[in-house]
C-alpha cells in the first residue's frame, strides 16, 4: 500500500535527491578541466626536461662541428655499441620532444568543446597515471569549469531521472490500491 503520507515523504526525498544529484554531477564533471590543467602542468614539465636534454645533445653536435642530423647518424652508426645506443637515444629524444610539443600545443590551443578530444588524441598514459596519482580535486571558477559543471548537471540529472526516478515512480504508482467506491463519489 502506498499512503498519502508515504507519497508526501517520497516527494520530499525525491526533491532532495534531485538537488543532490545535480550538485554531485556538477562537482564531478568540473573535475575534468581541473585534471586537464594538472595534466598540462605535468606535460609542460616533461616537455621542459626533454628540451633540456635535447639542448645538451645539440651542444655536443655543435662541439663536434656537425649538423644535428649528421651527428645523430654518425653516432648511431658507430661500431661501439654504447655510442650507437646513444645515437638512437638522441633520435628518440628528438622524437619525444616533438610529440610532447604537439600535445602541449594541442591542449593549449583547444577550445572548451575540443579540449577532451585534444586530450585523448595526444594522451600520454604515463603522464596521465602520474597526474591521477597526485590529482587534487578542485572546483574551477573558469568559464570552462562552469560549462563542464552545467554538462555534469544535465548528464547526472538525466541519468537519475530516466534510469531511477521515472521507473521507481511507475513501480510505486502501480502499487497504489484502487480507489474505493466511497472515494470515487
Amino acid at each position: 500500500m502506498f499512503s498519502r503520507t508515504a507519497a508526501a515523504a517520497f516527494t520530499a526525498i525525491e526533491g532532495f535527491v534531485d538537488r543532490l544529484v545535480c550538485v554531485l554531477g556538477a562537482v564531478f564533471a568540473a573535475q575534468a578541466p581541473e585534471f586537464f590543467q594538472q595534466y598540462l602542468q605535468r606535460l609542460g614539465g616533461h616537455l621542459d626536461e626533454v628540451r633540456r636534454q635535447l639542448a645538451a645533445f645539440e651542444s655536443a653536435s655543435q662541439a663536434a662541428g656537425k649538423p644535428w642530423v649528421q651527428f645523430v647518424a654518425d653516432t648511431t652508426a658507430n661500431p661501439d655499441p654504447g655510442l650507437a645506443k646513444l645515437g638512437s637515444t638522441m633520435a628518440a629524444t628528438a622524437a619525444r620532444a616533438d610529440e610532447l610539443a604537439a600535445a602541449h600545443a594541442a591542449l593549449l590551443d583547444a577550445s572548451v568543446w575540443s579540449r577532451p578530444w585534444a586530450f585523448f588524441a595526444h594522451l600520454d598514459l604515463e603522464i596521465a597515471h602520474a597526474t591521477a596519482a597526485v590529482f587534487k580535486p578542485a572546483v574551477p571558477t573558469t568559464i570552462e569549469g562552469a560549462v563542464y559543471a552545467a554538462l555534469g548537471i544535465g548528464v547526472a540529472f538525466g541519468l537519475w531521472h530516466f534510469l531511477i526516478r521515472l521507473p521507481l515512480r511507475r513501480v510505486l504508482s502501480a502499487r497504489k490500491p484502487p480507489a474505493s467506491v466511497t472515494e470515487r463519489r
